[in-house]
């Protein structure tokens, strides 16, 4: 890369309006990512284990001093029915959201995705307990 390119490269809000085609080694599972399976121009977590670093304080500005390892903990659906993953920084707790890729280990965003269903902040046994004190039958409609 040229000195002209590299400087371009560090402008401020580059990142946000060109492609990123670098690939990287993971730093939790130490795959290769390459950006072309990704479906998008911006590929900034690991389709394998859904891990990403804490580079930016923008989207795409590269501006984070932290460096931190960043996991999945959830995912949510936005508007327009497309999945994102929320990431949170294990260095100093910040937490992003970042769109699915198309090539993202689909197990593994379900299994990120029934987490607060498998682990529910009450013990099971007490769902007939607690439909009962809300004044229902606990039967299902049909």
């Amino acid at each position: 890369m040229n000195r002209e390119n590299k400087r371009k490269q560090y402008e401020k809000g580059y990142f946000q309006n060109h492609p990123c085609n670098d690939s990287f080694t993971c730093k939790v599972c130490g795959r290769l990512v390459t950006p072309e399976e990704a479906g998008t121009q911006h590929r900034n977590h690991c389709p394998n284990c859904l891990s990403s670093l804490h580079v930016d304080d923008s989207p795409g500005d590269r501006a984070a001093d932290c460096g931190g390892v960043m996991e999945p903990i959830g995912v949510w659906v936005r508007k327009n029915g497309e999945w994102a993953l929320i990431h949170r920084c294990k260095r100093c707790g910040a937490l992003s959201s970042n769109r699915v890729a198309a090539d993202d280990n689909p197990m593994k965003l379900m299994s990120i995705a029934m987490r607060p269903l498998a682990q529910p902040p009450f013990p099971l046994e007490r769902i007939q307990e607690m439909t009962d004190a809300m004044a229902g039958d606990g039967k299902l409609p049909g």
